[in-house]
């Protein structure tokens, strides 16, 4: 089997209707992304970060993975697959998919504020005074902005090694994770749904499907599985 790894962005969860993290006007549900995903928002304010993944937490409750997510499950059935995704929520396993990384963290996950190490599962809320074993403050077991992204490694060993590496959903703009392509093997196809992507730098190498996840999904999937029988 040929291996595919899959690098998944906010674009595939929107049509599942959980908001995309960083909107045209910089804010993230009336929110200052520093305010929310930055150490220093946690300093100034943990009761605010704590309630806004609350609320996450409990929306993501309230949807269920899409076409797109299920496709991505099914191409197993015909390759070695991969998921690496910027996400914090669940649908790609909710989906079925059986290997997910999650190199921004877990939404349904906490961790002690002084040791990432130091991980649960969380499914409810997280209040102030919430202790991990270590006496800390828990936090969302999120990779926020300015902080180390510790299985970025791990990503790039996978990219590395795909014959085919797909791109789903995000706009390639965020760091470490865009840099991914540049692991890509010489000679690995390198996929990019996107409807909004600009055509990007990439030696004419990239396939680009200007789609939304789900349509532009479908069509790879026809394609690649035609291939492959």
């Amino acid at each position: 089997m040929k291996k595919i790894a899959i690098l998944t962005g906010a674009g595939i969860s929107a049509e599942s209707g959980i908001q995309t993290f960083r909107d045209a006007d910089g804010l993230w549900n009336n929110h200052r992304v520093e305010d929310v995903a930055s150490p220093e928002g946690w300093r100034k304010n943990r009761e605010l970060v704590l309630d806004f993944y609350n609320q996450r937490r409990q929306q993501l409750k309230q949807v269920v993975p899409n076409q797109a997510h299920h496709l991505v499950k099914q191409l197993e059935e015909h390759f070695e697959v991969q998921i690496i995704t910027q996400n914090i929520d669940d649908l790609h396993e909710r989906a079925g998919s059986q290997n997910v990384l999650h190199i921004h963290g877990e939404l349904n996950k906490m961790c002690s504020s002084l040791n990432r190490k130091l991980s649960y599962d969380c499914f409810d809320d997280i209040k102030i005074g919430d202790k991990a074993t270590d006496g800390s403050q828990l936090r969302p077991d999120i990779v926020w902005f300015g902080e180390d992204v510790p299985l970025y490694p791990i990503a790039v060993e996978l990219v590395a090694q795909a014959d085919i590496f797909m791109v789903i959903g995000t706009s390639l703009q965020v760091y470490p994770a865009a840099n991914l392509l540049n692991f890509i093997k010489n000679d690995a196809q390198l996929i990019i749904i996107n409807p909004y992507h600009d055509g990007g730098n990439y030696g004419g190498r990239a396939i680009y499907v200007k789609e939304k996840a789900t349509t532009g999904m479908q069509k790879v999937f026809d394609v690649l599985v035609k291939e492959a029988k």
